[in-house]
């Protein structure tokens, strides 16, 4: 089938076939590899992007089903300054060991940022539970999101 649909700010139109992950078709068609493939039963998280504003496990979504959608990969968002911070703030807590989990990680986080400014570390933690990481313990991710956090509540007084 042709897809169209609009992937970090370009419109797209492609051959796929509606059973195409969008996991899949990001890396495979668009070679938009930092998309990570970890569990592909929508447990893990490594796969998260943002699907029309929102984040999505890229493995359980079918290409047909987002024919029309507005998606942004982890690659969409290097202009962005949530983003921007957010990267900063895991590098400085340590929130980086092996990387495998960190795009999904990031893009949940830019989401716990925008929508839950007042988040608490019980939220934060509650938010982050579907997105899995092996290597660091959390501790710094969560230090990393309450950092960005308090910094935009800080700025906005």
């Amino acid at each position: 089938m042709k897809l169209s649909l609009t992937v970090n700010g370009q419109a797209t139109t492609l051959e796929a076939e509606p059973r195409t992950h969008l996991a899949d078709l990001l890396r495979g068609e668009l070679l938009l590899t930092g998309t990570h493939i970890g569990c592909e039963h929508g447990v893990c998280g490594a796969c998260t992007v943002e699907v029309d504003g929102a984040p999505a496990r890229s493995c359980l979504l079918h290409a047909g089903a987002c024919a029309g959608a507005s998606v942004r990969s982890i690659e969409g968002f290097a202009e962005d300054p949530v983003m921007a911070a957010l990267r900063e703030g895991f590098s400085a807590e340590h929130a980086l060991q092996c990387g495998y989990c960190t795009p999904g990680m990031l893009v949940v986080a830019r989401d716990i940022v925008l929508r839950l400014p007042h988040a608490d570390e019980a939220r934060v933690r509650e938010e982050l539970a579907g997105n899995l990481c092996r290597c660091t313990g959390y501790r710094g991710i969560v230090r990393a999101i309450l950092g960005v956090l308090a910094a935009r509540r800080g700025a906005a007084t």
